[in-house]
């Protein structure tokens, strides 16, 4: 009897925008064969597109937009494990995964080893805070689902409390963003659009609110052109939002900010959207090359220092190609970095070189939620085009759609886009609880 060939182990670490859209296609064209087995490793057991966190945040997104990774798996034929890993055996070819506990505490899974023969990682990043003082005890971070719906919470109830203080002639409901790049401006919008949403919801105080923005840079989002940058700044000064730029945090406490001139800036409530670095733990990683942000050195072909390991997304530092830079974090350069990987991928199962990943910059699109869309977009003959308005929500609505035909194929992404259209029209606008 001829004997079994051994599957070629592919493991996928981080279900964001890049590693889920991987996990998908991979799964789909060889889940049921026995050449290949795909696996996904996750520290959660749901998926919601990054750049949609802040309005998970603001309560203002569909829960129906989430997607659970088992789901996804049995129907693309890949396998999902829930858990975050912590350490790594390159001559073993094996990823140490830590126990998954529940809120008590209390272990679930214990402890486990998983083998590969292809490593992929794609974590995603986390919100730098630059060793200032306070910024992990008092701010709250968008890094994750978890913490989008735990600034929920912690929002509706903040409201809930100043609206009884409010009417006995108390100070409003105070909520400073730290950092002015795409995460922070919109997170300003939506909260803004949520007081709005308030007033019709019967809330006579729901006007009661202060946002300020507070950025060290002397202008906000950096990634789009000054012009379209004072377009943002202009209009959010006309929604009453307090722009504070050029101003250096340098401590956080339970009352408010610290600045390096010398203010006091109150808030209730604190979140930090000022930079991104990935996990700390990627450092020394059983001896990968990391940068300065502990990025994963990666060359051309997104191999790491490693031939067997690979890394996509936030957790990537790529170069660059006529830059003195890498890629951006961007949501476009993980979905560029999934489909060059999947290419790669193939061909290395055939025993041919790896496809070159080359970054196309399409632009950048900033959504102020209902009032505008402001942006530039890119391309070979058109070069740089500053965009708004319709035209602008359109194109920034079209990436979500791009990301959701990568992993739902085109026919169930215009199902779930009529579902969200009815959905919307028959629910509340604002999640309360």
């Amino acid at each position: 009897m001829a004997e079994t060939q051994q599957k070629h182990r592919i493991v996928i670490v981080g279900g964001g925008a890049a590693g889920l859209e991987l996990a998908t296609g991979l799964g789909k064209k060889y889940g049921k064969s026995n050449v290949v087995e795909v696996m996904l490793l996750d520290a959660s057991s749901t998926h919601i597109w990054k750049p949609l966190l802040h309005e998970v945040a603001a309560g203002t997104l569909a829960e129906e937009e989430e997607i659970e990774y088992l789901a996804q798996a049995h129907r693309n034929h890949f396998r999902f494990r829930l858990g975050r890993m912590e350490g790594l055996n390159r001559a073993q070819k094996e990823i140490y995964v830590s126990p998954t506990l529940n809120e008590a505490g209390e272990e679930l899974i214990p402890r486990r080893t998983f083998a590969y023969d292809t490593l992929v990682m794609a974590i995603g990043s986390i919100s730098n805070t630059f060793n200032i003082k306070g910024v992990d005890e008092h701010c709250m971070f968008l890094d994750t689902t978890q913490q989008a719906f735990r600034f929920q919470r912690q929002l509706v109830e903040a409201y809930m409390k100043n609206l009884s203080h409010s009417a006995m002639g108390g100070k409003p409901l105070s909520i400073a963003i730290i950092g002015a790049g795409a995460t922070g401006v919109e997170l300003s919008a939506q909260l803004h659009e949520v007081t709005d949403l308030l007033a019709v919801y019967g809330f006579e105080k729901a006007s009661h609110f202060k946002l300020t923005i507070i950025e060290a840079a002397t202008r906000l989002l950096p990634a789009l052109p000054t012009k379209l940058a004072l377009a943002t700044q202009q209009q959010l000064a006309k929604l009453g939002i307090d722009l504070k730029l050029g101003c250096r945090v340098t401590e956080i406490t339970q009352e408010g900010i610290k600045t390096q001139d010398g203010e006091f800036i109150e808030a209730d409530l604190k979140v930090w959207a000022a930079g991104i670095k990935a996990p700390n733990w990627l450092q020394g990683l059983d001896g990968l090359q990391t940068n300065h942000i502990n990025q994963l050195v990666v060359d051309a072909s997104l191999q790491t220092s490693d031939p067997d390991i690979f890394a996509i997304g936030d957790c990537a530092a790529c170069p660059w190609p006529g830059r003195q830079e890498n890629v951006p974090p961007r949501a476009q350069a993980a979905h560029q970095q999934a489909t060059t990987l999947h290419k790669t991928l193939v061909r290395r199962l055939k025993g041919q070189p790896p496809v070159k990943y080359e970054y196309h910059d399409y632009g950048s699109l900033v959504s102020l939620g209902k009032y505008t869309t402001i942006g530039n977009l890119m391309g070979n003959l058109m070069g740089s085009v500053s965009v708004g308005g319709f035209v602008a929500r359109l194109v920034y609505l079209s990436l979500y759609k791009m990301h959701q035909v990568a992993i739902h194929g085109y026919f169930r992404t215009a199902m779930l886009t009529l579902s969200n259209i009815f959905r919307r029209s028959a629910h509340a606008k604002i999640k309360m609880h």
